[in-house]
């Protein structure tokens, strides 16, 4: 049975966990909230007091935090914190799931290079309904050789994975991707509030565009108009799903990685701007899709 050491059991490591332990793996499990590590202990996973303790026997170690700078902390070490590193084997291979800057990944890859360790960052897409589904998409950077490791590993947890490039490259490629998913929002979230403004039923308007050319996901699979899909967010006040400050966070990771290559996104900047107001008016909680209320609210022109 192998043995996977798991750090942040947050609403989306959570139901990574559970279906890592569905699976047959060994979890032991470390996070600063006692109440995450409790919920996890009960689910069958070890619980331990001190993150060092967690890696003693791992053959994997998975990382699902906020920053950056708290995976290259827990990794490496920083600000008088241990580094879990140095109490891992050789053979233990370091995954990062989180959402960070792609330098970040690159460097934390580059010194676990350096100390005789192999990573890989593998960002996910499908959200906490996914992340508790077993439905995810891993978008992986790292060697071939890496990734074949690990993929029964994420196989336990998605159903999609891909090998984006190099380390680093799962960064780039899962914020291409937001960037385009908060375009699509507003952009549906515009059309639809316009349709309504001219007394269509937005039932009606979502069939007929879901037919047409102006289908995306975002339209066909999660609707911001309240009560044109019965089973998200949109439908239930925007509660759960992925939320707008998380997606700010990933806008403003695709700024900075769009600053450093001198790349054109005119667009993106928009959305930044539309979902950093809609955070500012208390939002930030909500899911992105509550975006829809900038516009049938009419606090915008």
């Amino acid at each position: 049975m192998k043995t996977v050491a798991f750090f942040g059991l947050g609403n989306m490591g959570r139901g990574m966990v559970l279906n890592l332990l569905n699976s047959g793996y060994n979890v032991h499990v470390y996070d600063p909230i006692d109440e995450n590590m409790q919920e996890a202990g009960a689910r069958g996973a070890t619980i331990f007091d001190k993150p060092e303790a967690a890696v003693l026997e791992a053959d994997f170690v998975v990382s699902m935090l906020p920053s950056g700078t708290h995976v290259y902390s827990l990794l490496l070490g920083a600000d008088n914190s241990e580094a879990i590193v140095d109490c891992a084997s050789k053979e233990t291979i370091f995954i990062d799931c989180s959402t960070i800057e792609s330098e970040t990944a690159r460097a934390i890859g580059s010194e676990l290079d350096s100390l005789g360790f192999a990573f890989c960052d593998a960002p996910v897409s499908g959200g906490v309904a996914g992340a508790a589904a077993g439905t995810l998409t891993f978008i992986v950077g790292g060697t071939e050789e890496n990734v074949r490791t690990i993929s029964p590993l994420l196989s336990a947890m998605g159903n999609n994975i891909f090998h984006a490039g190099s380390v680093g490259t799962g960064q780039i490629a899962k914020i291409c991707n937001n960037l385009l998913l908060s375009i699509l929002m507003a952009g549906t979230s515009e059309a639809l509030q316009l349709a309504i403004d001219n007394g269509l039923d937005p039932t009606v308007v979502s069939n007929i565009m879901s037919k047409s050319s102006g289908n995306n996901w975002t339209l066909s699979h999660y609707n911001p108009c309240p009560g044109v899909m019965p089973n998200v967010p949109s439908s239930h006040n925007y509660e759960g799903g992925f939320m707008v400050n998380l997606m700010n966070k990933d806008l403003n990771l695709a700024m900075q990685t769009a600053e450093l290559t001198c790349s054109q996104t005119p667009m993106g900047k928009l959305a930044q701007s539309l979902y950093k107001e809609h955070q500012q008016e208390g939002n930030g909680e909500r899911d992105f899709s509550s975006i829809f209320e900038m516009y049938s609210n009419n606090t915008r022109p």
